[in-house]
């Protein structure tokens, strides 16, 4: 299969991104635990994109988007749909850019990521908590608005604002040998892969799927199957990495990510808790995932051999206020921490 002709964007693209982007976001840090080292076996590094504007790694491909718009398609603004973290990114790029925003968010978003874009001046719009219902409403306010659409993640623009991430890591930490990226509609792992593949051609690129409750892991059936599989959305405390892969991204998936290490509920909430515990900084269930997989069984089985592994913190958008999180909490403070039932 020949990169140059069947993947969505280059190194070039990415490079173009970090240019475009820099005024707007921020470099963000690689932390270390002597603690997760040591459970891991492995010396681990950890890039804090939940220190990123809006608290999540999304700015980066929103912004690459919203300001390569001709000045006539910006003033007629964007919209998306979105779980939450890509809608309030958009949200605030287009604030930065002077332009107007529509988000389309459903019912279940956790009210940090709604109260995140009333902040930077956008009104969600709620709709139904399925994909479809997201689409459709999406759909009608870009007709009714002319608007422009930009994907969670199956653009090129966003998917090269992501691949930024790589760029720095790479900088920051040149002895990675590996990157474990959690993955869901593949936008963020697929920029980072060409990137850190251009760069580092004999990096591992290790992406980290829940299961959920449902056993719905449609990135590691897809590689396996060898075709892009559609599964039921995953039922899973991770409400970031719960779409499925794109017509752009699975390609990029396909192509370049080494395996996938799958981690199931408890796991994610275990890595959630050291990461509070050992870092002192607070993560999102699906920033933690990439966690999980660090420590889990199949990632000292399948590749003793990493020595030096990157993961990235994703997203730090935890709303405590959920009632679903304020009884982990009360666990957790009396030791007897278990996934709460929904």
């Amino acid at each position: 299969m020949d990169a140059a002709t069947t993947l969505a964007i280059s190194l070039d693209d990415v490079k173009r991104a970090a240019e475009r982007i820099a005024p707007y976001v921020k470099r963000t840090p690689v932390l270390t635990s002597r603690t997760l080292d040591e459970l891991s076996g492995r010396s681990l590094y950890f890039k804090a994109e939940l220190f990123q504007a809006t608290g999540a790694f999304k700015i980066r491909g929103a912004c690459n988007a919203v300001f390569s718009l001709t000045e006539e398609k910006a003033a007629r603004g964007v919209a998306t749909h979105s779980s939450g973290n890509h809608a309030a990114a958009l949200a605030r790029a287009a604030q930065l850019r002077g332009i107007p925003a529509y988000v389309v968010v459903p019912s279940n978003t956790p009210e940090i990521k709604v109260d995140a874009c009333r902040s930077y001046g956008v009104e969600p719009i709620m709709c139904e908590a399925s994909m479809a219902a997201r689409e459709a409403a999406c759909a009608l306010v870009v007709q009714d608005t002319d608007a422009t659409f930009v994907p969670p993640y199956n653009h090129p623009l966003v998917i090269a604002g992501q691949g930024t991430i790589a760029l720095e890591f790479l900088e920051q930490v040149p002895l990675l040998d590996a990157l474990i990226v959690p993955v869901s509609g593949g936008g963020m792992i697929s920029g980072i892969a060409v990137a850190a593949r251009a760069l580092k051609p004999g990096i591992k690129i290790l992406a980290a799927e829940p299961v959920g409750r449902n056993n719905a892991a449609d990135v590691a059936a897809s590689l396996a199957a060898g075709r892009l599989v559609q599964l039921d959305k995953p039922e899973t405390i991770c409400d970031g990495l719960q779409a499925a892969t794109g017509s752009l991204t699975w390609p990029i998936v396909q192509q370049l990510v080494d395996g996938v290490l799958t981690v199931c509920e408890e796991e994610v909430v275990a890595a959630m808790r050291l990461v509070m515990e050992r870092m002192k900084v607070v993560v999102e269930p699906s920033g933690a995932a990439g966690v999980a997989a660090a420590l889990g069984s199949d990632m000292r089985s399948r590749y003793p051999e990493l020595r030096h592994v990157g993961v990235v913190l994703c997203g730090g958008n935890l709303d405590f206020g959920d009632a679903f999180w304020q009884s982990w909490l009360a666990r957790s403070l009396t030791g007897t921490q278990n996934i709460p039932s929904t």
